[in-house]
C-alpha cells in the first residue's frame, strides 16, 4: 500500500465518521470502566494467589 493510497483511505474513513451521541459515549465509557475494573480484579486474584503461594509453601 503506498502513501497515496493510505491518504485516500484514511480520507474516506474522516469523511464517513460521526461524532457519538451522548448515550453512545456513556454507553462506551460504562462498558470500558466494566472491563478495567475487571481486568484490575482479575491482576489481583493473580497477584493474591501467588502471594499466597509463594509465602506457605
Amino acid at each position: 500500500m503506498s502513501f497515496s493510497e493510505f491518504v485516500q483511505q484514511a480520507r474516506r474513513v474522516l469523511r464517513l465518521a460521526r461524532k457519538p451521541t451522548r448515550e453512545e459515549f456513556i454507553r462506551t465509557a460504562k462498558i470500558t470502566g466494566i472491563g478495567i475494573i475487571l481486568l484490575g480484579f482479575i491482576g489481583y486474584v493473580i497477584h493474591m494467589i501467588y502471594y499466597l503461594l509463594t509465602t506457605y509453601l
